[in-house]
């Protein structure tokens, strides 16, 4: 949690500096590791930018406890939306496009980015600090 917590506080000052591109790969790794918070309660975990991929696949193995379950969804599901595509175009910009990481971000996307961020961190703070137990 420390991780998606750090990562949130570096993008909301990165939005406050209106620096959106930033803002964008802050929000990406705090919703990441946020989903990771979650994972880490059923054991340690490997190396992974898909997250949201093995929350789900846990989800359908009903390791987690049911009243859990929809907060483990919109978890998952922010850190979908910020996925690795979201961390190499906003690392790396878009080959197809000839874009860079500064052309494709805007304040729009960058809040946008930034609002799920929160959400997921704010989600799995919730989801870790009540544990398997629920």
């Amino acid at each position: 949690m420390r991780l998606a917590e750090g990562f949130l506080s570096e993008a909301r000052q990165d939005c406050g500096m209106q620096r959106w591109r930033s803002c964008v790969d802050n929000s990406q790794l705090a919703a990441e590791n946020a989903a990771k918070a979650v994972l880490a309660l059923l054991g340690p975990l490997g190396r992974t930018h898909k997250p949201d991929v093995f929350l789900l696949e846990a989800l359908g193995e009903n390791r987690f406890p049911e009243n859990l379950r929809t907060q483990i969804e919109e978890v998952a599901e922010c850190a979908r939306l910020l996925g690795p595509e979201v961390h190499i175009k906003s690392d790396y910009g878009d080959e197809q496009t000839q874009q860079t990481p500064w052309e494709l971000f805007d304040a729009g996307r960058a809040r946008e980015a930034l609002g799920m961020a929160e959400k997921a961190t704010s989600l799995a703070k919730q989801v870790v600090e009540r544990g398997l137990h629920g």
